[in-house]
């Protein structure tokens, strides 16, 4: 029986540690990019978006305008930039 209250007891303070680290985000709600790479491959922005690479292709062939960077002939993304671009409601206008 002192084992069975041992284990409400473990999974009690577990519960209460999961519930409070949540709620340390509670008045931020705001995702942090910043766990991501800072600049993406243009073949390889499918992964990070969620989309097929179909998609994505028509997507930037839609939007010229995507913030990019263009480096020694290679397009790559800002991931930060992208993302708010993509959740701004430039892309839904047209």
């Amino acid at each position: 029986m002192d084992i069975s209250f041992f284990w409400i007891a473990a999974g009690l303070t577990a519960l209460g540690y999961f519930i409070g680290d949540g709620l340390k985000n509670f008045g931020n709600p705001k995702a942090s990019f910043s766990d991501y790479p800072t600049l993406i491959k243009e073949k390889d922005l499918h992964l990070h978006v969620g989309l097929t690479k179909e998609e994505v292709n028509e997507l930037l062939h839609k939007f010229p305008e995507a913030p990019k960077v263009e480096l020694k002939g290679t397009t790559y993304y800002p991931y930060q930039r992208f993302m708010e671009w993509m959740s701004s409601g430039e892309i839904y206008k047209k």
